[in-house]
Parts: C-alpha cells; sequence; structure tokens
C-alpha cells in the first residue's frame, strides 16, 4: 500500500479553495502565483545541482552518455531534454538520450502502469548497453516511482554516476542516488498534478544540467553555439555570425577565414583571434580536445 499522505507531490493547496468557483482570470492568476514561487525554490538547491553535473563531468569521457529517465510527465520532461541538444549542439542522437517507461508510445499516450517495475527500468538500461562510463539521472516528481528507482539501482551496481531530480522531501529515490536534487515546489494548484510546478522544476533543472555540460566541453563560447554545423546555405550565414561576433571581424575577413577553415567555425574562430593558420588551428584544437574556449582563453594567458 501507498501512504500518499507522505509524498510532499500530494499536498492540497490552500490556493486552490473554491477555485472551481473562479473565473477564468482568477484561475490562472492563482497558477501563475505558484508558478512564479519555482524560480525561487530551484534556487535553494543549485549547490545539489551544481555537484551532479560536476560529478558527470570529472567521469566525462568521449564515450560518456547522460541518460535521463522517468515515467509519465517526468520521462517526457527527460526526452524533451535530451532530443534538443543534437540540434542545438551539434552532439551525436545518442550523447543525451531520454528514456521512458512504457516505451515510445508512452511519450504520446499515458501508460500508467508501466512505471510499477523496477526490473523493467533496469532492463531498459540494460538494452542501451549501459556502462560505468555512463551518467544515469532519475527522474520523478514523487521520488518513488519503481521504474526509476530500479535504473537507478542497476546504474549504481555497474558503477555508473547516478543523479535524481524529484520535489518529495527525502524520497526513496534521493536515498539510493549518488547525487540527488530535491526541489520542494509545494502543493500544485491542482492536488497531485505534478506536471505544473513540479514539472516546471524538473525542466528548469534539466536546462541546466545539458546547457552547463555543453558549455563545459566546448559548445559554446562567449555565449554562441560554436558548433553549427555548415550544412547548407542559411547555417554558413549563421556560422559567419557567430564568428564576426565573438572575433569582432568584418564579413569579407569572415568569410575568406571561414572558407579557409573549409567551414569549421572553431578553427576560423582560433585562426582569426589566435592569428595562427588552419593546420596550426587544427592541431591546437585537437590538443584542447576541440574546446575552443579553453584553446583561446589557456593559449592567451601563455602568450
Amino acid at each position: 500500500m501507498i501512504d500518499l499522505n507522505k509524498l510532499s507531490t500530494e499536498e492540497n493547496n490552500p490556493n486552490s479553495k473554491d477555485i472551481e468557483l473562479q473565473d477564468s482570470f482568477e484561475i490562472i492568476r492563482r497558477i501563475n502565483e505558484e508558478d512564479k514561487k519555482v524560480a525561487f525554490c530551484v534556487e535553494k538547491e543549485l549547490k545539489s545541482i551544481s555537484r551532479l553535473i560536476d560529478a558527470i563531468l570529472s567521469n566525462y569521457t568521449k564515450d560518456t552518455r547522460i541518460i535521463y529517465i522517468g515515467a509519465g510527465t517526468s520521462g517526457r520532461l527527460g526526452i524533451l531534454d535530451a532530443s534538443e541538444c543534437p540540434p542545438t549542439y551539434g552532439v551525436s542522437h545518442e550523447k543525451v538520450q531520454g528514456i521512458i517507461a512504457g516505451g515510445n508510445e508512452a511519450i504520446f499516450r499515458a501508460k500508467e502502469n508501466a512505471e510499477d517495475s523496477r526490473e523493467l527500468g533496469k532492463e531498459d538500461l540494460i538494452n542501451i548497453n549501459l556502462t560505468k562510463n555512463d551518467a544515469v539521472i532519475g527522474l520523478a516528481a514523487s521520488g518513488r516511482t519503481p521504474y526509476v528507482m530500479g535504473a537507478i539501482e542497476y546504474a549504481n551496481s555497474i558503477g555508473a554516476v547516478t543523479g535524481s531530480i524529484t520535489c518529495s522531501k527525502n524520497s526513496d529515490l534521493s536515498g539510493i542516488s549518488q547525487y540527488p536534487v530535491e526541489v520542494i515546489v509545494g502543493p500544485e494548484i491542482v492536488t497531485g498534478s505534478t506536471r505544473m510546478k513540479a514539472g516546471t522544476a524538473q525542466k528548469m533543472i534539466l536546462n541546466m544540467i545539458s546547457t552547463a555540460i555543453m558549455i563545459k566541453i566546448g559548445k559554446v563560447f562567449s555565449g554562441y553555439m560554436v558548433d553549427v554545423k555548415t550544412s547548407n546555405q542559411k547555417l554558413v550565414e549563421r556560422a559567419k555570425r557567430i564568428i564576426m561576433k565573438t572575433t569582432d571581424s568584418d564579413y569579407e575577413k569572415t568569410a575568406k577565414v571561414l572558407e579557409e577553415a573549409s567551414n569549421d567555425v572553431k578553427s576560423a574562430i582560433a585562426m582569426i583571434l589566435l592569428n595562427i593558420d588552419k593546420k596550426t588551428a587544427t592541431e591546437k584544437l585537437e590538443k584542447y580536445d576541440n574546446n575552443v574556449a579553453r584553446l583561446i582563453h589557456e593559449y592567451s594567458d601563455k602568450t
């Protein structure tokens, strides 16, 4: 028997009193008032979030994958964040993955009973050949979803980095995760509807995790996405704009250097800022694991 009274996510919100009697403006005003609280709740957990990020980075290799795993809304949010990483940062679809209880069908149609099996969570990680080089982040607003618990237990058993994002205090999932993040957003405006504040909190944290990791592995320089793929004319022009903004070069010089760099944005940036040729830029980027931000900052400090 599950005692829902013990879950923070199942508490009733005083702001919901007589909500069914209110007009639409008052309903959404109350929702908005609750939503305003979420960022402040996340702020309280920034140290826990950064510890999880640092743990992933400390174990990071070219083979490392970041796996989000969850059920229902939490699972869908993980898939959303994972799916946006390839077009934003030029990484493979394998690098950041989202797994949901019940498989792909559950993305579009709820399969509520799929979350009840610990064994299925383990099996889904075995099916992607999880290794100790990977990181697994369990997503469960309640912090007790058996499917997610089974996945984290298996990830722990093979030595992978594990974390969790929950919205219930002292949850079971937090207890078995190496790097738990607990964001207590308080009762939802509709009791138990964790797609609302809890979902918003999880989305914010997933944004932080994937963005911070992509920045640290060199996908961003001075706030620009420097791994843009120049696969069509529009993207070539975007690449030129990024180079112009990060190097303060004019259009003509940028176009010339980008062509010399074989349309590689990072090489072009290094060539301009360090005043080096393509061959040297390529060699130096290889030395710095293709992290142009590190190359520019560290190389500039040495010269």
